[in-house]
Formats: C-alpha cells, sequence, structure tokens
C-alpha cells in the first residue's frame, strides 16, 4: 500500500508544473504576443522604405524640373528640334531629338528582342526536352547578368565594324549598332518572362487541341500563345522599358549628335546618354544645363511610368479573356 501510495504521489507530482514552469510559460507567451505585434510594424517599415525612396526620387525629378522650366519655355523644351545646351550663343533645349533617338535605338532593340525571344520561349516550353532546358534557359539568363558597359564596347568594337563591311556608309556612332546589342540584352527578359507564361498554361488545354488533330505547331501558335499572351505582353513592354532606360550601351556606341531625323546610320544622342554626358562634369551646379538634367530624366521617367502602366492595363484586359 505504501509503496504503491508512494508511485502513485509520485505520479501525480511529476504531471503537475512547479510554480516556476507555470511563470517561464507565461512569460514566454508574453514574449511571443510582443514579437507577434512587432512584426507587421517591422514589415510594414521594411516595404515603407521602396514607397518613400520612390517618393523622394520624384520629388527631387519635380522641384528641379520647376527651376529649370523658370527659365526655359516649357513649350521651347517638348516642341523644339534643336538640342544645343552648350552653345557659345544662344542655348537650346528642344527635347524632341533626344526623344527621337531614344525611340529609335529602342524601336531597333524591339525588332530583335521580340521576335527571338518569343521564338526562344515557343521553342522552351513547347519543343525542348526537360535536359534542354534545364541547359538552355540558364545560359539565356547568363545574358541578363552581362554588365551593359561590356555590351557597349562590345558594339562599339565589334558589331559596328561588323555592319560596316555591310553598310559602308555608316559611321563609328550611329543608331543601328547600339539597338541590336540593346534588343540582345533585352532578349533573355523576354525569352524567360514569356516561357514562364506559356508553360504555366495547362496541359489538358494542349492535350485537347492535339486530340482535334492540331499539329505542334498549331498547338503553340494557336492554343498556347494566345492563352499566355498576358504574361508575354507583359514582358515585351517591360523590356520595352529597360531599352528606354538603357544608359552605357548608347553612351559608348551611339554618339553625342542629337538629331530629330530617322536616320540610324549616323551619331545620335539619347537621353540616357545626355545625362551621362552632363553628370560627368561638363555642367556647373545650378546652371541651366544642370538642371536640364532633371528635366531630362522626369521626361525619361514619364515615358517609363507610362509603358508600365500600359503593360498593366493590357496584362489586365488579356487575362480576363483568357
Amino acid at each position: 500500500m505504501v509503496k504503491g501510495g508512494f508511485i502513485v504521489g509520485q505520479k501525480q507530482s511529476a504531471e503537475k508544473p512547479s510554480v516556476q514552469e507555470l511563470i517561464q510559460k507565461s512569460s514566454g507567451k508574453k514574449q511571443k504576443k510582443i514579437i507577434e505585434k512587432m512584426i507587421p510594424i517591422i514589415l510594414l517599415l521594411i516595404a515603407s522604405v521602396s514607397v518613400l525612396t520612390t517618393f523622394g526620387i520624384v520629388g527631387t525629378l519635380i522641384v528641379e524640373t520647376v527651376i529649370f522650366f523658370k527659365e526655359i519655355k516649357i513649350t521651347d523644351f517638348l516642341f523644339g528640334t534643336q538640342w544645343y545646351p552648350f552653345a557659345n550663343t544662344e542655348q537650346l533645349f528642344g527635347i524632341l531629338p533626344l526623344i527621337a533617338g531614344t525611340l529609335k535605338v529602342t524601336a531597333i532593340a524591339v525588332v530583335v528582342a521580340v521576335p527571338f525571344g518569343i521564338a526562344s520561349a515557343i521553342f522552351l516550353s513547347e519543343y525542348a526536352s526537360d535536359k534542354t532546358r534545364r541547359i538552355i534557359k540558364p545560359i539565356l539568363e547568363v545574358l541578363a547578368g552581362v554588365p551593359t558597359i561590356v555590351y557597349g564596347f562590345f558594339a562599339l568594337t565589334f558589331v559596328t565594324p561588323l555592319l560596316q563591311q555591310f553598310i559602308p556608309d555608316l559611321k563609328i556612332f550611329n543608331a543601328l549598332s547600339p539597338g541590336i546589342v540593346v534588343g540582345v540584352m533585352v532578349l533573355p527578359m523576354i525569352a524567360s518572362l514569356s516561357e514562364d507564361a506559356m508553360s504555366s498554361v495547362p496541359n489538358s488545354i494542349r492535350e485537347g487541341a492535339l486530340a482535334m488533330g492540331s499539329t505542334k505547331l498549331e498547338v503553340a501558335l494557336k492554343v498556347v500563345l494566345p492563352a499566355a499572351l498576358s504574361g508575354i505582353t507583359a514582358s515585351v513592354v517591360l523590356a520595352v522599358s529597360r531599352a528606354i532606360g538603357e544608359t552605357m550601351i548608347v553612351s559608348l556606341a551611339g554618339g553625342s549628335t542629337p538629331k530629330f531625323d530617322l536616320n540610324v546610320t549616323d551619331s545620335i544622342q539619347t537621353m540616357t546618354a545626355y545625362i551621362v554626358q552632363v553628370s560627368s562634369g561638363d555642367a556647373g551646379y545650378g546652371t541651366t544645363i544642370y538642371y536640364s538634367i532633371y528635366a531630362v530624366g522626369f521626361t525619361l521617367f514619364l515615358f517609363t511610368l507610362l509603358m508600365n502602366y500600359l503593360a498593366h492595363v493590357i496584362s489586365k484586359k488579356y487575362r480576363e479573356e483568357y
């Protein structure tokens, strides 16, 4: 009996927690509650960094741009066809030549990147085996990691001399060479994002089309491609935004001659190339030329903002349809 009672008492004492254990558990619960309350605040502060940075950048651009337009008429800036900020007599700040140079490079880049990028995505998604896809896709994505200054020297020292063999009138600095290289640079973005969009299309759709007698090419072009059009369109617009904002390639291989024409064989100057030129020390602080880089930068910001909004609208439209 004593033995049994001793055993029962020992079990009961083992099951009941001591006062110290209860205090530790209570304090541990309080710490967890404090941490749970702190985590959302910490995450909100971290998320606010990017938002506040964006507001800071936009605010700086607006303030400095307003100072520029106090000295230069906004109509002369927006509709002027001559850009001579370093002229000794009369400075001219018509941004249309810079916009023309930017759009020429971007258009050439789109012509190069879009067909090759989408074709690569179709091959990787519909034709390549898993082993081939694991080899080719990382190689394509490596191109996106090459520094743009390397692309710039590649355009200047290799692509331009190569093109001069076929186009004798091509100048050392031109729009064609950097446009092609910018297209090569943004091609992995289109290929990778488009392949992801096409791979997300359910296999049941492919199998249904094949069961109705469609060929593999017809399935890729008439079924999978329209179904993934939302992601493909978004990838193209993002690539265009990247091409518009490219700096080093056009600065090294495009030249610094702003011209308002459609000629792609002569020297040009883009908006980003002008910002690089002035930022390198060609203008003193507080001068009209100095504030002009903010006006050009704000114009470039509006271009990229418009492209991103366009990507959002198009993606939303086709996502609803499919």
